[in-house]
């Protein structure tokens, strides 16, 4: 056995195979996915929350079927202004970027932890579903009582 591997013929084809083997596995989708939250006071007793998510592929091939789906707004705490919680799209090229947005109103004053967006997508070599999350939001003070600013004052 020693005399097998001792070959430098046979330690030439194990190093290829190791080395196809670490390409072939870099050749996937990487999704790395970014969620940001900002809060506009509208009035007194309203507060606007604008959400963005950005989906970036740092892989080297396309990502296809890529849906993204942000249920952590409850319909209790928020109503949706414009937009969608969830969208979805054809591919994703290796390089590219998707983003999305939307803006919801808080119903009540409090602190908020939301949770990752998931982003799920097909990649052709492999029969099930991948999934990706983003990052999660800072907490937000919704309504906090915030001390008056006096742009005029120089």
């Amino acid at each position: 056995m020693e005399t097998v591997i001792g070959n430098p013929l046979i330690k030439a084809l194990i190093i290829l195979f190791l080395l196809s083997a670490t390409t072939a596995a870099g050749d996937a989708p990487f999704i790395i996915s970014h969620k940001k939250a900002s809060l506009t006071r509208l009035k007194s007793g309203a507060e606007r929350v604008s959400v963005s998510i950005d989906i970036y592929n740092q892989g080297f091939s396309t990502a296809y079927d890529v849906s993204l789906v942000d249920d952590s707004w409850p319909k209790d705490l928020f109503d949706i202004i414009s937009g969608n919680t969830s969208n979805s799209w054809e591919r994703l090229d290796a390089g590219g970027i998707l983003s999305h947005s939307f803006e919801i109103d808080a119903k009540r004053q409090g602190m908020f932890h939301g949770a990752p967006a998931v982003i799920t997508y097909r990649v052709p070599t492999k029969v099930s579903l991948q999934e990706a999350y983003s990052t999660p939001i800072l907490p937000l003070d919704i309504l906090a009582e915030r001390p008056t600013e006096n742009k005029l004052d120089w």
